[in-house]
C-alpha cells in the first residue's frame, strides 16, 4: 500500500519541477493550500443535498405539480400474469411475432391482447410525468442555485476578469473559503446522483451513468488536489450557465406549457453555443493551453488536464451540432422535442440524468 501511494502521489506527475509536497504542506499562518483530506467533507455533505432533495420532491416539488394540474397517477397497469411477466422479465420486453404467436396459443389469447400486456407492463416502468417533474424540478433549483452562487463569488476574483491570476504564483494559491465552497458543494453534489441512482427508477444506462458520476467526481477531485481550482471555478461556471435553462425548458414541457417551453428551448441553445463554443475554448482553453505554458510551463498533470479538456472542447462541438438538428427540426415542426433533447443531453452534467442514453456522459470539472 506504501509502494502505491508514492507511485500514485509521485510529485513528478502531480505538481510543476523543484515542487515538492513538503512545501505545501506547512503554509504561513492563516493561509491554506489544498490538500486530498479536504474534499471528505464532500461526503457527508452529499448525503445531506441527498436528505434535502427528497424532502424538496416530495412536499414543495410535488405540491408544484399537482398545482399545475399533473397528478402522480401510475397510469394503466398490466394485469397480473405469471407467465407474461416471466417472459418479460428473462426473455424480452418487445416480443416479435415468433412470441406473440406462441403466447397467444398458450394463454388462448388474441394477439392484440398479449401486445397490449406487454404495452402496458412497459409503461409501468416508465418514471410519471409527475416523477419527471419532481426531478426536473430538484435539477433546476440546484443549478439555478449554484449558478448564481458561481457568479456572486466569481465576480469578486481576479481571475474572472483576467484569466492569468488563474496562474500567478501557481501552485502556491491560496484555498479561499468561497472557491472551497463552490468546489466541494459542485463535487458533493454528484456524490448525491451516485446515492440517488440506488433510489430512482432503473434505466437502461445505470451503469453508463454511475461510470459517468464517478468520473465527475475523479476529475473534480483531480483540479483541486493539483491546486488548479481556479481555472476549474470557471470551467464549473461555464457549464453551469445553460443547465438550469434546458431544466426549466423540460418543465414548461411537462406543465404543457408550449410557447413557454419553445422560448426556453431556444435561449438554452443560444447559451449553450456561445459558451461551450466562444467562451469556453477562447476564455478557458486559451488559459490552461497558452497563458499557463508561459506562466507555469508544462508538467504531466498540467499536459493531462489540458487534454481532458481538449476532449470536452470535441464533445461541445458533436453536441452543438445534434442541438442544432434538434432546433431546425423543431423549426419546421412548430414543436420542440424534449424527449429527442435529453437523449442527446444527457451527456452534461446529469447535468442530464432525466432519461436514457447510450451517449458517453462526461462532465470533466
Amino acid at each position: 500500500m506504501a509502494a502505491f501511494s508514492a507511485w500514485f502521489w509521485n510529485e513528478r506527475f502531480w505538481l510543476p519541477h523543484n515542487v515538492t509536497w513538503a512545501d505545501l504542506a506547512d503554509p504561513a499562518p492563516g493561509v491554506e493550500y489544498p490538500k486530498a483530506g479536504h474534499l471528505l467533507t464532500a461526503l457527508p455533505l452529499a448525503l445531506g443535498i441527498f436528505a434535502v432533495r427528497i424532502l424538496f420532491e416530495r412536499f414543495i416539488a410535488s405540491a408544484c405539480a399537482r398545482s399545475l394540474h399533473i397528478q402522480p397517477g401510475a397510469g394503466r397497469r398490466a394485469q397480473p400474469n405469471a407467465v407474461l411477466e416471466k417472459v418479460f422479465i428473462s426473455i424480452t420486453k418487445n416480443p416479435d411475432s415468433r412470441h406473440l404467436d406462441g403466447l397467444s396459443k398458450q394463454l388462448d389469447w388474441e394477439v392484440r391482447k398479449v401486445q397490449r400486456w406487454f404495452r402496458h407492463r412497459r409503461n409501468q416502468d416508465k418514471p410519471s410525468t409527475h416523477t419527471k417533474f419532481c426531478e426536473s424540478m430538484w435539477r433546476f433549483t440546484f443549478y439555478l442555485g449554484i449558478f448564481t452562487y458561481g457568479v456572486q463569488f466569481l465576480w469578486q476574483t481576479p481571475w474572472m476578469w483576467d484569466t492569468r491570476h488563474c496562474w500567478y504564483g501557481y501552485p502556491y494559491q491560496v484555498m479561499t473559503r468561497g472557491l472551497y465552497v463552490y468546489y466541494v458543494t459542485e463535487l458533493a453534489f454528484y456524490w448525491s446522483l451516485m446515492f440517488s441512482q440506488f433510489r430512482d427508477i432503473k434505466r437502461k444506462d445505470f451503469l453508463i451513468m454511475f461510470v459517468h458520476h464517478l468520473a465527475t467526481v475523479g476529475l473534480i477531485s483531480f483540479s483541486y488536489v493539483n491546486n488548479m481550482a481556479r481555472v476549474g471555478s470557471l470551467v464549473l461556471f461555464v457549464h453551469d450557465t445553460s443547465d438550469f435553462l434546458l431544466e426549466a425548458a423540460k418543465l414548461a414541457n411537462y406543465a404543457k406549457s408550449q410557447r413557454l417551453c419553445d422560448f426556453l428551448f431556444i435561449l438554452f441553445g443560444v447559451v449553450f453555443f456561445i459558451t461551450r463554443l466562444v467562451i469556453y475554448p477562447y476564455w478557458v482553453l486559451n488559459s490552461t493551453m497558452f497563458e499557463s505554458w508561459t506562466i507555469v510551463g508544462p508538467f504531466p498533470s498540467w499536459w493531462l488536464f489540458n487534454f481532458l479538456l481538449l476532449v470536452l472542447q470535441v464533445l461541445h462541438i458533436f453536441w452543438s451540432y445534434l442541438i442544432a438538428r434538434i432546433a431546425i427540426k423543431a423549426m419546421l415542426r412548430g414543436k420542440t422535442h424534449l424527449k429527442t433533447l435529453e437523449f442527446v443531453l444527457k451527456i452534461e452534467n446529469p447535468l442530464y440524468d432525466s432519461g436514457s442514453s447510450y451517449l458517453p456522459q462526461i462532465n470533466f470539472l
